[in-house]
């Protein structure tokens, strides 16, 4: 299956989703899984096959995302290893991504990623709006480790590529896809419509419309005794995806995609259960291994989003090459509220708006020169606009906090990277990348506009002057970034590769500044004898990784088997921290900035063997390990050496660093006859716990999740399927914040969702 090539495909006016493909449906999951899969990660001209990439790659087709029953980034992250791809819950749809043990802790939007997520080539600005549904894909590939020198900054983790399904030249098709999923719990259940529509319209034009429908009428229990309700945590979302495909004459095309979706629903699921010091808040402290709550704000979120994308092709004589321009706008607008205090009384409230708007532009030349050296050259340009507006509602109201902060965000970047065959089994790689950004921002400190300390009226950041804007600022980062490797083929069934590589996580600023020691002046113009510069919303500065891998990929037994294996080492340097803190003011400060030097070493491994032509067993090992070097900044506080940076900080652990991640499964296929088969899917996977604050207080649970299907496919028409998610109904959460004692204490931990049960039918015609 080449990710490249034009998918087959459908639409219905309330849903898409490709059901699974014909070749699927007549030849049975075991059978998709032996398929090859080609990627673009390398961003050559034509995809590679994955097992001739020199990366860690984890790569999922059409065919083997409907097996999984793929309907967000965060459920697909479970078999890979050394991958956790959560949503931080404290707002729907905010990516806290974390691969080998780079991760961010925050919803604040200002605050960059280290996994970058790209859609059908467009790197999304923000962590906000990207973990919500996808549909009708043709590909995911989670690229682990980082990949500074063809995708840019903010991918010192990884990056994922999420690549939609083209319009095809292959015939009038439409597949639909309906599915009902319940808790069994006595909660609401949840349903799906999805579908596409694939039409040429000539022998040069051809489009495709899908649409994605979802109605989750809540899983939760809010078990409040005047707002609690036994549907709590519904949602409501539409997405319609238009794309054309034009290809004139031989030597050049082009492909525009518009897409709309809009989401809405209730506030987080938000738990309180007793902290990382040991305090039981008193009005709610709840089981953290149960789904327990009860809060008096509903709260919501309301997003919308539209996206534009036009990618274009054009083959030269020049190195028998190809232009590759991609162009990408994109506009993504949320409203919200949240029970922060996760209790049934109204003691921390945060109501937000989010709006960003961003444009980029990246043009690229492949060619091959001498048979013996691919290049690849490039520039980019990226620009954005952001405004995040926050208000706080702590102790019954009668404590409310404005602020928030507005950003103009310019980045460019020339980059470039020759792979040159020094033999027929051995390439050198060479890669290098400049980057300028620029950023601009004015911020509102919350405690100075309150109607507390500093009493000033209400007021919108997004407003200029509304607020009092007491920290304006702008600041330039120029980096160059470089890349060595090779690729050796050392047999025939089997690759090694390895490189040294850097990256960089942009510096940048904290537009949820919450900190009264980070006001220089406070009114009436005195100087603040609580000042520390530690806790000014910036800039702080960028974060860079040296990263060493080794790895190798195999294919023996003429291919029925497929190990993939690799080693790294990152070495990091002013690592950004989101430090979440109690505050007896605020109720939580966050401060972020450069906080240390570390460094994560780890393993991984993945493969998959097939026993016969109908059964295949599939497994995955990852292991991380991490430790900090230095220490800029008393990360320990308030449980390790109050005020101090010692040795005893330097033995906390590194947040959301799983130290162990496996899975296994299995996939077999029963002929029954023509072209009917039943498939059953298993797999089991296991991560370990990992703290979620800096301090070590706030935990996330080892989780072990269970996924099992049954689906019948009925010729090449008509697929049913039963499937189960997290089957063993494990418990965690988005984060875990905590509260102070002024508030109670506890936590703020917004849950995730259990045991699901799901029936889908699939349909292609």
């Amino acid at each position: 299956m080449n990710v490249r090539l034009l998918a087959k495909a459908s639409i219905i006016a309330l849903a898409a989703g490709a059901a699974l493909p014909q070749a699927a449906n007549a030849q049975g999951a075991a059978s998709v899984l032996r398929d090859e899969i080609f990627v673009t990660a390398t961003k050559k001209a034509d995809a590679e096959n994955v097992q001739d990439v020199p990366l860690a790659v984890t790569a999922y087709g059409d065919k083997t995302l409907d097996a999984l029953k793929v309907r967000d980034l965060e459920s697909l992250a479970t078999s890979m290893p050394n991958v956790a791809l959560d949503d931080v819950r404290t707002t729907a749809g905010t990516a806290n991504f974390s691969i080998r043990g780079l991760g961010v802790n925050s919803s604040i939007p200002s605050i960059d990623p280290t996994v970058g997520v790209f859609n059908d080539g467009v790197y999304l600005g923000v962590n906000a709006g990207v973990v919500f549904d996808v549909f009708d894909l043709e590909s995911i590939e989670v690229l682990r480790g980082p990949q500074g020198i063809l995708f840019g900054r903010n991918v010192t983790g990884g990056a994922v590529l999420m690549n939609s399904k083209r319009p095809s030249f292959d015939g009038f098709e439409v597949s639909f896809k309906s599915a009902v999923e319940s808790g069994f719990r006595g909660t609401g259940n949840n349903y799906y419509l999805m579908g596409a529509v694939n039409m040429p319209i000539s022998d040069t034009f051809a489009m495709r419309v899908s649409a994605y429908y979802n109605d989750d009428r809540g899983w939760f229990e809010n078990r409040h005794p005047v707002n609690g309700r036994e549907n709590f945590g519904k949602s409501d979302t539409f997405m319609i995806r238009p794309s054309f495909y034009w290809a004139p004459v031989d030597g050049f095309d082009m492909l525009v995609r518009y897409e709309h979706g809009e989401s809405k629903g209730d506030g987080p699921a938000s738990q309180n259960h007793t902290n990382g010091l040991g305090q039981a808040n008193p009005y709610a402290n709840f089981s953290r291994d149960s789904f327990d709550l009860s809060i008096d704000e509903t709260g919501f979120f309301d997003a919308t989003w539209d996206q534009v994308t036009v990618e274009n092709h054009l083959d030269v004589a020049f190195g028998d090459g190809t232009i590759t321009n991609i162009f990408g706008w994109r506009e993504y607008d949320v409203d919200g509220s949240s029970d922060i205090d996760a209790t049934p009384l109204p003691l921390f409230h945060a109501p937000f708006t989010t709006d960003q708007n961003q444009i980029s532009n990246e043009i690229r030349y492949n060619g091959r020169f001498f048979d013996a050296a691919d290049l690849t050259l490039g520039f980019y340009y990226f620009t954005q606009d952001l405004a995040y507006n926050e208000r706080r509602d702590i102790a019954f109201g009668t404590r409310r906090f404005f602020g928030g902060g507005v950003q103009d965000q310019r980045t460019w970047a020339v980059f470039g990277q020759i792979d040159l065959d020094l033999s027929s089994a051995f390439t050198l790689n060479l890669g290098a990348r400049y980057t300028n950004e620029k950023k601009d921002v004015v911020i509102s400190n919350l405690v100075l506009n309150s109607n507390s300390f500093f009493p000033t009226p209400d007021c919108d950041v997004r407003v200029s002057g509304d607020c009092i804007e007491d920290f304006v600022d702008g600041d330039t980062w120029k980096n160059f970034t470089p890349k060595v490797g090779f690729e050796w083929a050392a047999t025939d069934f089997m690759n090694v590769y390895g490189h040294w590589t850097q990256g960089v996580r942009s510096g940048g600023y904290n537009f949820r500044n919450t900190a009264f020691a980070s006001l220089p002046v406070i009114p009436p113009g005195v100087a603040n004898p609580a000042y520390n510069p530690l806790f000014a919303p910036g800039p702080f500065d960028e974060e860079t990784v040296n990263a060493f891998e080794i790895g190798f990929k195999a294919q023996p037994g003429d291919g029925a088997a497929r190990i993939n294996a690799a080693i790294y080492y990152n070495d990091i340097n002013n690592m950004q921290r989101e430090l979440n803190l109690s505050d007896p003011v605020a109720g939580v400060v966050q401060v972020i900035t450069n906080t240390a030097d570390a460094h994560i070493f780890g393993i991984e491994i993945e493969g998959q063997y097939a026993v016969g032509d109908n059964l295949v067993l599939m497994g995955s090992l990852g292991h991380a390990n991490g430790d900090y070097d230095s220490l800029l900044f008393d990360i320990g506080f308030p449980s390790v050496s109050p005020g101090v940076v010692d040795a005893a900080d330097l033995q906390l652990k590194i947040p959301r660093l799983s130290p162990w991640t496996w899975a296994t499964g299995f996939v077999h296929t029963l002929p029954l006859g023509g072209d009917t088969t039943f498939d059953t899917r298993f797999n089991y996977s296991h991560r370990d716990a990992s703290y979620y604050t800096d301090n070590n207080l706030g935990v996330f649970n080892a989780v072990d999740i269970l996924d099992a299907s049954l689906a019948l496919n009925l010729g090449e028409t008509a697929t049913v399927s039963f499937y189960g998610k997290n089957l063993l109904n494990e418990v965690n959460f988005g984060n875990d914040t905590q509260l102070p004692i002024s508030l109670g204490g506890g936590t703020f931990s917004p849950l995730m969702k259990g045991r699901v049960i799901g029936l889908e039918l699939s349909l292609t015609m």
